[in-house]
């Protein structure tokens, strides 16, 4: 089976784009691709001026902690550290002191809203909160680009909506290039600038919203 085929997308930096389409057509696999977590099998994928489809394993892997961020439907958090914990563990991998690693992510938990929240585990914090963790972490590396697979997915219709517009700040306030693959198309039309729909693998549609 083929999971995208015959893709030709192009995405303008600073740009806050939503992917939508049915089960199965293709959206993670698309984001997956362009976070480095899949190679394709033919094709060119380029993020920033890189050819991240012809990079070696190190050279990814350098990308994925350093040049894009992600988040997912799950939260990804561990239960026993708390959210300054969670959000500081990708800069030890990065080689970051301990103290640098602390006032970052400090400093991005405060950009989330959680600034009075950093010493709490994921049990002592809502669904939205736990999402902004998530988002912190991914910010925390001070990526240009934030890959969002179904952050809304476990969230109700009043969170998921305030993690959007979390989003859409941080596109306009630090022209971060933000792809968010999503069910909630009519909430992914309020707030994002392009639109792409996916089916069978397929781009179906591309539409520019604002």
């Amino acid at each position: 089976m083929v999971a995208l085929q015959d893709v030709s997308l192009g995405l303008e930096e600073g740009v806050f784009a939503a992917v939508t389409g049915a089960s199965g057509s293709g959206k993670s696999t698309l984001l997956n691709l362009l976070g480095g977590l899949d190679t394709p099998t033919s094709g060119t994928i380029e993020v920033r001026g890189r050819k991240i489809s012809e990079m070696s394993r190190e050279e990814l892997s350098l990308y994925r902690r350093s040049g894009v961020g992600m988040i997912f439907q799950s939260f990804n958090l561990i239960p026993g550290f708390s959210a300054l914990e969670n959000v500081a563990l990708p800069l030890m991998f990065a080689g970051v002191t301990k103290r640098e690693r602390r006032n970052r992510a400090g400093e991005v938990l405060a950009q989330v809203g959680l600034g009075a929240r950093i010493a709490h585990r994921p049990s002592e914090l809502s669904g939205g909160e736990q999402q902004r963790v998530a988002i912190a972490r991914a910010l925390v590396n001070r990526p240009r680009v934030l890959l969002a697979d179904e952050p809304t997915g476990n969230l109700d219709s009043r969170t998921s909506r305030e993690i959007v517009t979390l989003l859409a700040v941080l596109n306009r306030d630090q022209g971060l290039t933000v792809v968010m693959v999503t069910h909630e198309e009519s909430l992914a039309r309020e707030f994002a600038g392009r639109g792409v729909r996916l089916s069978d693998g397929k781009v179906q549609a591309e539409e520019r919203w604002r």
